[in-house]
C-alpha cells in the first residue's frame, strides 16, 4: 500500500502545480491587457514619438469655439487697441487767443473723432503756411517740461499752447498765414486750420514761436 500510495501523491502534485502555472499566466495576461496599451489600429502618433514626425490633432487643432491663432494679427490688433492717436483720427483746432504781458498765447486743440480711446504723448509739431503751402518762419521751439501721457476717450480733447511775442511789441518781421499745420505727436501727416488771428512774427529779433508739451482738455 506504501507504494502505491507514493504515485498518487507525486501526480497530485504534478497537477496542483500545472493548475498554479497556469493561473499565474492568466493573471498576466491579464494585467497587460489592463495597462492601457491600444492595439496598432486604435493608436496615433504623437510629437513625442522619436519615430514619428506628426502631431495629434489635438496638438494642432484650437479647441472648439477657440479663434485660429494669430500671433501677428493679435499683437497688431493689441496695439491698435491701445496704441497712440493717429492724424486720421483727429480734429484739430485753435482756440481764442489770450494776451498776456506783450505774449499772444493759443490753445492748439486736438479732439479724438475715432470710436476708440487712444493715447498721444509729448509735443506737437507747428507750422505756419501761406495760401501756396509754404512754410512761414522757423519750426516752433518747444518749451521745457516733462510730458505726460495724455489718454483720450472718444470725444476728448488735448491741448498745446502756441505763443510768440506781440509783433507790434517786438518789432519782428510779420506774415499773415493762411492755415497753421499741426501734426500729432509721432505722426507724420499734418492736420491744417484755417489760421484768422493776423500777422505772426517769421522773422528778425524776437520772432520766435514756441508750443508747450499736450495736456488734457482744450485749453488752460
Amino acid at each position: 500500500m506504501a507504494n502505491t500510495s507514493q504515485p498518487v501523491r507525486r501526480t497530485a502534485l504534478l497537477a496542483s502545480a500545472v493548475a498554479l502555472l497556469g493561473l499565474l499566466t492568466a493573471c498576466g495576461n491579464e494585467g497587460a491587457t489592463s495597462s492601457g496599451t491600444e492595439r496598432p489600429s486604435e493608436s496615433a502618433p504623437t510629437s513625442d514619438d522619436p519615430g514619428s514626425g506628426t502631431a495629434t490633432p489635438t496638438d494642432t487643432a484650437p479647441a472648439v469655439g477657440a479663434a485660429p491663432s494669430d500671433t501677428a494679427g493679435s499683437a497688431s490688433a493689441s496695439a491698435r487697441a491701445d496704441g497712440r492717436c493717429h492724424t486720421s483720427e483727429l480734429r484739430a483746432a485753435v482756440g481764442r487767443v489770450s494776451p498776456g504781458a506783450g505774449q499772444r498765447n493759443f490753445p492748439v486743440v486736438l479732439t479724438n473723432t475715432s470710436d476708440r480711446t487712444c493715447t498721444m504723448y509729448g509735443y506737437p509739431g507747428a507750422a505756419f503756411v501761406d495760401a501756396s503751402g509754404e512754410q512761414l518762419g522757423p519750426d516752433p521751439e518747444r518749451t521745457p517740461a516733462s510730458p505726460q501721457t495724455v489718454t483720450l476717450a472718444p470725444g476728448k480733447s488735448a491741448w498745446s499752447g502756441l505763443s510768440f511775442s506781440s509783433p507790434q511789441i517786438s518789432g519782428a518781421r510779420t506774415a499773415t498765414p493762411a492755415a497753421l499745420l499741426v501734426t500729432p505727436p509721432d505722426e507724420r501727416e499734418p492736420l491744417k486750420v484755417k489760421w484768422t488771428a493776423g500777422e505772426v512774427p517769421v522773422g528778425g529779433n524776437e520772432s520766435s514761436v514756441s508750443v508747450t508739451a499736450l495736456d488734457a482738455g482744450t485749453g488752460p
